[in-house]
């Protein structure tokens, strides 16, 4: 059994293109991440950058730096998940689940999206 939260299932990452969740980070911040799953077709890239599936959004393939779109001035942390039977669960010792949505679904502040696939 995979230790850490249970966020999603596969299944729901594939139909929607992606998750998004909030969690607190290890200074206790909360950070928006989005998990985006490999379909089998390989991750989105343009032009050596990593195109988010949510916003189209494009970051630096080396140092996970956003310059456009919707989450320009972001960058892509690591975050670790896991799959086990069909779902998907949060197991970064750096991150702790908040809830399903972004920080404004939680009446928290806005902040610029940190996105981690």
């Amino acid at each position: 059994m995979t230790d850490g939260a249970e966020l999603t299932t596969v299944e729901a990452v594939h139909e929607e293109g992606s998750f998004l969740f909030t969690a607190t980070d290890q200074f206790d911040m909360e950070e928006e991440v989005i998990v985006g799953l490999d379909t089998g077709r390989g991750v989105p890239m343009r032009d050596g950058q990593v195109v988010c599936p949510r916003h189209g959004s494009m970051f630096d393939s080396c140092s996970g730096e956003c310059d456009n779109g919707h989450a320009a001035g972001s960058t892509l942390p690591a975050v670790d998940v896991a799959i086990e039977d069909g779902r998907v669960y949060l197991t970064d010792d750096d991150y702790t689940f908040v809830r399903e949505g972004s920080i404004d679904d939680g009446g928290g502040p806005g902040s610029t999206s940190h996105i981690g696939f």
